[in-house]
């Protein structure tokens, strides 16, 4: 067994397929249930009759409760093993998804809409770190390089999630109506694809760890170690990029450039496909030019991108720039993630600290932009996420695969 609540006995080649499409299908779950509310977002401002600022600081609450889910996280996987773990937390996010619904839709109550978002943060806080440590021990049954390819099933959820909202936008469909709707089909969804993950026996596993207090003592010290925090500057700019294009692109396609609520959403369509794409074929590139050379490459397209989004003009050119920004934020949380564990031992220790920082800027960047929205615009806003960006090519030296890894 591993560490990390799996079981490493190598199924059989068909059950390894079936686990992993399992997990493909739990991340296409998490894309679907972080991109319901973007999409909707104007319609959501609209009946709750509240700026930017007062969006942000509801949104706010998806980064309070996924920190909480991050945190439960191990507990949870200790004490439930990961099939009930997982399907646990995406229910939290359903849950979630539906009170917003109800709360901002047929309620307009803006404080119950908040308590929605933490739920719906905690449960895609917690479950992100578990199909992760799930993708990271079917890629090791499988001998391959999956990891990838399992986020781009995040990305594709994300597309189905954001067309799903597109599509009720334009027949007029209550996003109170289409939210209850998607988190039926989230829970529903997830009950079936948990059955096909190797059941795992947890507690046992926990107790032959070692102690908590050395866990945390060695979660502590990668705080301290600089490659490990230039990782997290390269996880800062791309996940804040994220981050920002699931709560944020319509919202902006929709005031700053003057698209209809029913066609704005099809932007973040086009984000979501643009960043699927970038990821199924970004094993490749990286067997062909290295972590750190497509990062910089991918990031300096996300960079020209948002230039383009931000500075506007005839529709084509916002939708180059929608694209272009995708594929900036699509390689540097997996590349990163795989970076921190060769990064030296202790690797579940390492990939929690730069994870911590990436799903604090994915989080937690879209409250700090609708911040800076009421005083610069919306569009104004956006120069942050191009300023940390800038940053992440910087830094993207820090992803370079150890000596021994390269020869091998």
């Amino acid at each position: 067994m591993n560490d990390h609540g799996t079981s490493t006995t190598t199924p059989a080649r068909a059950s390894t397929a079936a686990w992993r499409n399992a997990v493909l299908v739990l991340f296409a779950l998490g894309g679907v249930a972080v991109s319901t509310w973007g999409p909707r977002l104007p319609s959501i401002r609209q009946s709750l009759d509240i700026g930017d600022g007062a969006i942000g600081l509801a949104l706010a609450g998806v980064t309070v409760g996924s920190i909480a889910g991050l945190a439960a996280s191990s507990a949870l996987l200790a004490g439930l093993g990961n099939r009930r773990a997982v399907l646990g937390a995406l229910g939290a996010g359903a849950a979630g998804v539906a009170l917003v619904g109800v709360a901002a839709g047929l309620l307009q109550s803006l404080p119950l809409t908040a308590v929605g978002f933490v739920l719906v943060g905690f449960g895609i806080g917690a479950v992100d770190v578990m199909i992760n440590v799930e993708g990271a021990a079917v890629e090791k049954a499988a001998a391959r390089t999956l990891m990838p390819l399992m986020h781009a099933g995040w990305s594709a959820g994300a597309i189905a999630g954001a067309g799903i909202g597109a599509a009720c936008a334009a027949l007029d469909v209550d996003f109170a109506w289409q939210f209850l709707a998607e988190a039926v089909l989230i829970a529903v969804a997830a009950s079936v694809a948990v059955a096909f993950l190797p059941q795992a026996t947890a507690v046992a596993e926990e107790a032959a760890k070692p102690p908590v207090r050395e866990r945390v003592r060695a979660w502590a010290s990668g705080w301290r170690e600089s490659r490990l925090l230039l990782i997290g500057l390269v996880m800062l700019g791309v996940e804040l990029g994220e981050g920002t294009a699931n709560s944020w692109l319509t919202l902006a396609v929709h005031d700053g450039h003057g698209q209809p609520q029913t066609i704005a959403p099809l932007f973040f369509v086009a984000f979501a496909a643009g960043e699927t794409v970038a990821r199924v074929c970004g094993g490749p590139l990286v067997d062909r030019i290295g972590r750190v050379r497509t990062v910089r490459v991918t990031t300096a397209l996300g960079v020209v991108g948002l230039v383009l989004f931000i500075a506007g003009g005839p529709g084509w050119v916002v939708l180059v720039g929608t694209v272009l920004w995708a594929v900036g934020v699509s390689m540097g949380f997996p590349l990163g993630m795989s970076a921190a564990a060769d990064s030296g031992p202790n690797p579940a220790a390492r990939v929690s600290v730069v994870a911590s920082i990436g799903y604090l800027a994915n989080l937690g960047g879209p409250p700090l932009v609708g911040a800076l929205s009421d005083r610069l615009g919306i569009l104004g806003a956006l120069w942050l996420v191009v300023a940390l960006l800038v940053v992440g090519f910087a830094a993207a030296g820090a992803l370079r695969a150890p000596r021994a890894a390269q020869r091998a």
